[in-house]
C-alpha cells in the first residue's frame, strides 16, 4: 500500500508540475519539485510500528517467554541485516479496563516503510535459528493461541513546535 501511495504522490507531483508549466508559473513548478523530493526523502526515513499483544488472563508470562525464545532472535537477525534499526518492548505498569487492556507493546523501527512492507520471507532465518522446526512451529502456534488480541499501529511523530 505504501508503494501505491508513493506512486500516487509522484503521479500527482508530475501532474502539478505539468499544469504549472502550462500556466507559466515557475514558482509552482519549483514547489512541486520540492514536494517530489520531500516524498522521495520520506520513503527513505525510518518507519515505526507499535505491535500490541493482549494475552489471555494468566498467560502473559508464557507469551513473553515464547516471544523471547522464538520471535525476538528473528528480529535481532533482521537488525543484523539492516532491515530493522531498533526493537523495544514495554508493558503496562497499571491495569486498565478489559477492552483497553494490552500486556506488551513491541516497537520496531524499520529502516523504511518500503522494507517494513516488503515481501521478505523470514523462513530462511527461522530454519537457521531453529533446526527443530517442529518444536518451533508448535511453540509459535502456542504463542498465538494464548492471545486474546494482537494489533499493529504504524506511528508517526507530530511536530509540536513547527508547522
Amino acid at each position: 500500500m505504501q508503494q501505491r501511495v508513493s506512486r500516487l504522490l509522484r503521479g500527482l507531483t508530475h501532474v502539478a508540475v505539468g499544469f504549472a508549466a502550462m500556466l507559466g508559473a515557475p514558482h509552482a513548478r519549483l514547489n512541486a519539485q520540492q514536494s517530489s523530493t520531500a516524498a522521495t526523502d520520506a520513503k527513505d526515513q525510518p518507519f515505526v510500528v507499535d505491535y500490541y499483544y493482549k494475552a489471555k488472563w494468566g498467560h502473559a508470562d508464557e507469551f513473553l517467554a515464547l516471544f523471547k525464545k522464538n520471535h525476538y532472535p528473528v528480529l535481532k537477525k533482521e537488525m543484523e541485516l539492516g532491515r530493522i534499526l531498533k526493537v523495544t518492548m514495554a508493558s503496562a505498569r497499571y491495569h486498565t479496563t478489559e477492552d483497553g487492556r494490552w500486556d506488551y507493546r513491541v516497537t520496531i523501527v524499520w529502516k523504511s516503510a518500503a522494507i517494513a512492507n516488503d515481501d521478505f520471507d523470514s523462513a530462511t532465518l527461522t530454519r537457521k535459528l531453529y533446526p527443530d522446526q517442529e518444536t518451533f512451529k508448535k511453540e509459535e502456534q502456542r504463542r498465538f493461541e494464548i492471545l486474546d488480541g494482537h494489533w499493529d499501529v504504524p506511528v508517526k511523530n507530530v511536530e509540536l513546535d513547527g508547522r
